[in-house]
């Protein structure tokens, strides 16, 4: 295993990212999403560490852009603590893959969260600004030059921060995570998962991946966050 996981992945897809993958199977990994991202991912920390914080003149809401949002799980879980929280949030959740955008738009309705199908370019060729720039699990899917784009768009894009959170390659993780998905039945989640364990950075890769100004830092357990933030 220390031999599988010793250089990155990069040329390996993950089976969900294919167009011809069963639309059944990826319907239930979009549904599944939101066990493994609670629970496993660390957003319950990143939003009280760098998001609850965040204070607003005249409480107006804060404004968070997703990246790469998927089937829309964490952008509802990060809307919905922050209202529990009486903190103002509206969530802006893009995905450019129609696939995942179809199942975010027949979500139930989430007040302080909206869905499109876009790229983070065409956010800026818009003008668009956020307070703060999020993904998840998304840096291990892009190729160096699609990384660097979304690096350059997120630095645009965001008023006072960009997190990127991402996995840890490790044997660790990979052994840890082959177990913890068994329960995930009829779904692509225990096998693209520990492809994306193979496809991820170490911290030391992702860095040097990094142009100058962002900064790797620890996230939760086999997760690391890319951070960019303004004075």
């Amino acid at each position: 295993m220390g031999i599988l996981l010793r250089t990155r992945a990069a040329g390996v897809s993950e089976q969900m990212d294919r167009a011809d993958c069963d639309a059944r199977l990826l319907d239930n990994t979009y549904r599944q999403f939101w066990v493994i991202n609670r629970v496993l991912s660390g957003w319950r920390r990143l939003y009280g560490r760098e998001l609850r914080t965040i204070v607003k003149p005249d409480q107006r809401p804060v404004t968070v852009l997703d990246i790469g949002s998927g089937g829309g799980d964490l952008a509802v879980m990060l809307a919905r603590w922050a209202n529990r929280d009486g903190k103002p949030m509206h969530v802006t959740g893009i995905d450019p893959d129609p696939r995942a955008a179809a199942f975010a738009a027949r979500r139930i309705p989430t007040q302080g969260v909206e869905f499109r199908q876009a790229h983070s370019g065409d956010l800026v060729r818009e003008g668009a600004r956020f307070d703060v720039v999020i993904s998840n699990h998304v840096l291990h899917h892009l190729e160096p030059r699609e990384l660097r784009q979304l690096l350059a768009d997120s630095e645009v894009l965001a008023a006072k921060k960009a997190l990127h959170n991402d996995l840890i390659r490790s044997p660790a993780a990979f052994a840890l995570f082959g177990v913890a998905a068994l329960p995930f039945p009829k779904s692509y989640i225990r096998a693209d998962g520990l492809t994306s364990i193979r496809r991820s950075y170490t911290p030391g890769e992702l860095a040097a991946s990094a142009p100058p100004g962002w900064s790797v830092e620890p996230s939760s357990a086999f997760h690391q966050v890319l951070a960019y933030r303004k004075n």
